[in-house]
Order: C-alpha cells, then structure tokens, then sequence
C-alpha cells in the first residue's frame, strides 16, 4: 500500500511549551494587587490654595476634602453639608484606619467651615489632619 506524506507525521511536533499556568498566576497576581491597593479618594474640586513656606509633604492621604471659596465642602466628588461630614469621614477613615484627611481649602474659604471641618474629622476618630498648601 502506498502511504500519504500525512500519514508519516510523527508525534513529536507537539514540543511547545504551556503558557497555560503562566497565565493563571499572571491572573492571580493582579488581582492580589488590585485587590491590595490603596485608592486615594479625591475631593473633586479645584481650589485656590494658600502659599506656605514652611508646608511639608503629606506621605499619603486617605481622605481629600475640599472647601471652596463659597464654603461648599466636597468630599470624594460629592457635595456635602457640614453634619455630614463627620459620619462621611468615619465611614471612610474605616476603610483605611491609618490613612490621614488632608483639607484643601480656598484661601478665599471662611475660617469657620475650615475649623467645624478639622474638628469632625478629628471627632470621627482621625488624629492626623493637615491643611493643604502651595509652595513657592
């Protein structure tokens, strides 16, 4: 009988390597990360911010909130009343309990609303609250 040039095809044409595993730790591996990383939230807003001289590098924070220069305080894109402040930040201060609140306030923004601010987040539990400030 006569054989077909197919018929003849050994198998050991099968020798590439399995990406397979590779792939699933890949897989896993991002989702390790995504699941570990921290978000920093936003406040949402653009503001005027005083110039300071002697600021100093937050390392992270976990809360941004923003006052603008018609006292609206924001908070992780929200517009927020001041008697919520304080439950918003201890929902958000449990996610990360040693994540700090920055406040972004207007140069133009009332002393007042930037004080009931710092003292919500320190009453809902945050001891590191800073002021953000431009450099020269």
């Amino acid at each position: 009988m006569r054989r077909f040039s197919w018929q003849n095809q050994s198998t050991e044409d099968d020798s590439g390597i399995d990406v397979t595993p590779m792939l699933d730790v890949v897989f896993i591996l991002l989702i390790f990360f995504v699941v570990t990383a921290t978000f920093v939230k936003e406040s949402g807003i653009d503001v005027n911010r005083p110039v300071a001289s002697t600021g100093v590098a937050q390392e992270s924070a976990a809360i941004l909130v923003g006052i603008r220069e018609n006292d609206e305080v924001w908070i992780d894109g929200h517009l927020v009343e001041i008697y919520s402040v304080r439950p918003l930040i201890q929902r958000l201060s449990s996610e990360n309990p040693q994540g700090s609140v920055v406040i972004q306030a207007d140069k133009n923004a009332r002393t007042e609303v930037l004080i009931q601010v710092m003292d919500a987040a320190r009453e809902a539990g945050v001891e590191n609250v800073a002021i953000a400030t431009e450099s020269y």
